[in-house]
């Protein structure tokens, strides 16, 4: 009896078949500080982040100007742009519905982590 007949065109994935991909070892840089969250809501909409969509978010990434961070502020988490101004922070949604958020110094507010990826389910 013959086996393994090809019915079609030879697939070109054939040549990597034995090649795996950990998916964990390729978007987590730092495992003792990354996490992950489930979006709920649309404010990240025009930057391609939606609602049921996975962040990957790395603690241990120092927030720079314009990333895309989990910022807790007065006791709620949002996922908003980080821009850094001289005398204050502004958290800018990507969705023009809805208004930035000035912080100010009486605001209970820190940047939880910066997010590395976004999983999207299609």
């Amino acid at each position: 009896m013959v086996e393994g007949v090809q019915c079609g065109f030879p697939s070109p994935a054939e040549d990597f078949s034995d090649m795996r991909l950990n998916i964990t070892e390729e978007i987590v840089k730092n495992p003792a500080s990354t996490f992950y969250a489930r979006v709920s809501g649309n404010s990240m909409i025009n930057d391609g982040i939606g609602d049921g969509d996975i962040l990957v978010v790395d603690k241990s990434v120092e927030p720079y100007n314009g990333c895309i961070a989990i910022c807790f502020i007065d006791g709620e988490f949002t996922l908003k742009h980080v821009e850094k101004h001289k005398d204050h922070i502004l958290l800018v949604p990507g969705n023009k519905e809805y208004k930035p958020i000035r912080v100010h110094p009486e605001n209970n507010f820190t940047v939880w982590g910066v997010v590395r990826y976004v999983i999207k389910k299609l």
